[in-house]
């Protein structure tokens, strides 16, 4: 995946569109599990491939397939050169440094569920950082949300960090959450509101030699310790996570708006822990579901009333 519902804000719902809040099931569901089956994937494929590589390689095919795509439904490419550069630098923080980071992290030992109970955080921190960047009014909710969201997390973490991979995995995961922030902010940034597809094509196909570069540098060539597995991994990674999951997620912003798609990001965690029981073996303790459960309800709480509403 590359984009979540903040970043296709300028996307108008259509008039058409229902008033009682729904989103249409089919799609809510196998968006749910399609995002959540990216953190079971990546522990999945940092096994069978060096992280860097990996995620160098996914967005490669898919910046190839959002390409194809995009230029046989819409046309060519028609965006201003400033946009242009700022959908370029956004791709690199919200893809390439979210993904990489949180990669490294699951090399570490970083538990799928965990991952994704980080990045639960983000729509939180998003509404801080916009109050402290774009002097964007924040909500007591909000900061009491991210505060209680936190210590969630901790609660999770516990007292033993060798347990969630180390402090360094922790670190890696804490910088994916930033960069993903970042990126969701940064699609503000950008003027003139784009295509998805090209927008994803963009976002895609800028993190790709930068990271190609790095992982060359860092770990060399010899990074595939199980062919079959590590293309098994890339693939679900570039198809299904980053195609399939762009247009599911393009279904429900068409069907409710960007706020009411962006409803079903609390389900992830949740969701990812069971399919990280099922597939990786990964369980939970009383003090995790505990943890779990305050995080969630926290960020549900500070999320429910919507964005804050930019200072004049």
């Amino acid at each position: 995946m590359t984009q979540r519902p903040d970043d296709l804000q300028d996307t108008p719902a259509p008039a058409a569109a229902g008033t009682d809040g729904r989103l249409p099931l089919l799609p809510a569901a196998a968006f749910v599990l399609i995002w959540s089956s990216g953190y079971i994937i990546g522990p999945y494929g940092v096994e069978a491939m060096d992280p860097l590589m990996l995620v160098a390689v996914r967005f490669l095919l898919a910046s190839v397939i959002a390409w194809a795509l995009a230029r046989a439904l819409r046309g060519p490419l028609r965006v201003p050169r400033a946009d242009l550069l700022r959908m370029a630098g956004t791709g690199l923080v919200l893809n390439g440094v979210q993904f990489a980071a949180m990669y490294l992290a699951f090399e570490r030992g970083l538990g799928a569920t965990l991952g994704a109970l980080l990045h639960s955080l983000s729509p939180v921190l998003t509404a801080v950082l916009a109050a402290a960047l774009l002097h964007e009014r924040l909500r007591r909710v909000q900061v009491l949300g991210f505060v209680v969201g936190v210590a969630g997390v901790l609660l999770v973490l516990g007292p033993d960090l060798d347990q969630a991979g180390g402090p360094v995995a922790v670190a890696w995961a804490v910088l994916s959450v930033l960069g993903l922030s970042l990126g969701t902010l940064g699609q503000r940034w950008i003027g003139s509101a784009p295509d998805p597809l090209w927008s994803a094509t963009i976002q895609f196909g800028v993190c790709g030699p930068p990271l190609l570069a790095l992982a060359l540098a860092v770990e060399g060539t010899d990074v595939v310790r199980d062919p079959v597995h590590a293309a098994i991994a890339v693939l679900l990674l570039a198809v299904v996570n980053s195609i399939v999951g762009l247009g599911l997620l393009g279904v429900l912003v068409r069907a409710r708006g960007a706020g009411a798609a962006a409803s079903v990001f609390f389900v992830m965690p949740p969701v990812t822990a069971v399919m990280a029981w099922l597939v990786l073996g990964e369980t939970l303790g009383p003090r995790e579901l505990v943890g779990l459960v305050v995080t969630i309800a926290a960020v549900a709480a500070a999320t429910r009333g919507g964005r804050a509403t930019p200072v004049p």
